[in-house]
């Protein structure tokens, strides 16, 4: 429980607030990186008779969007933004099973990866986080990851979106031999692919025939959604 510092403000009872008023206590405590609040209202949510999809989309999506727009408009930073991931994590953790054995739809299933010779990853990981928190089923690379390690987990993951990162202007060109690589094989109208990292701009990513340019965590879920909208037909996407 909150300690004393807190314990003004978060001597609230969760369980005696409106489903109205939790939920906005719920963004507030994911503002403010608060994992065991999170759980707690979490579990007091579904015991009221929400599913999990609501749950994840009303307090768990909501507050992380609210943190992604501050983040890019640099109210928050990244510290304060990995405490908020981390209690999107205490809610995700109970959410994640029920989505599972629910067969909830998911928005779609991105491949994500630093490019080779760039090792950076706050970033990525922070897109990661959100876009999971999106309702994505995310695959996530790591940092380091050659043309080869891309499409041997395009051919294993199936995804719908590529995601690539860098964070060197040594490393972004590698980003163009992805995609002609994915061209010559006639594998580039099989996903969308979306670019991002400090150095880059709208400009670049037009340059090497990337679908969109993402400039923080906050625009990348909201292009993934996008696209995804523009691409879906009747139902979302092979992620499940």
């Amino acid at each position: 429980m909150a300690d004393d510092d807190t314990q003004a403000e978060d001597d609230i009872d969760l369980a005696a607030l409106s489903d109205e008023d939790l939920v906005a206590q719920m963004h507030d405590d994911l503002y403010d990186g608060l994992a065991d609040e999170i759980a707690e209202g979490t579990e007091i949510l579904l015991g009221r008779g929400w599913n999990a999809q609501k749950t994840l989309n009303e307090a768990l999506v909501e507050g992380m969007r609210i943190v992604g727009i501050d983040f890019r408009d640099g109210i928050l930073f990244v510290p304060e933004v990995l405490m908020s991931a981390g209690a999107m994590k205490a809610g995700m953790a109970i959410l994640q099973p029920l989505l599972s054995a629910s067969n909830a739809p998911r928005m779609g299933k991105i491949v994500l990866g630093t490019v080779k010779g760039d090792i950076h990853d706050i970033g990525k990981n922070l897109v990661a986080m959100m876009l999971e928190g999106a309702g994505f089923e995310v695959v996530d690379l790591g940092i380091n990851q050659s043309v080869e390690d891309f499409l041997a987990a395009l051919d294993q993951h199936q995804p719908d979106i590529i995601g690539m990162s860098a964070l060197l202007t040594t490393t972004m060109p590698y980003m163009k031999v992805v995609i002609d690589t994915l061209a010559e094989k006639g594998l580039r109208s099989d996903y969308i692919v979306l670019v991002g990292g400090a150095p880059l701009n709208e400009e670049f990513s037009e340059a090497i025939g990337a679908d969109a340019y993402c400039r923080d965590a906050a625009s990348a879920v909201e292009i993934a959604v996008d696209q995804m909208s523009h691409r879906q037909g009747s139902t979302a996407a092979l992620g499940g």
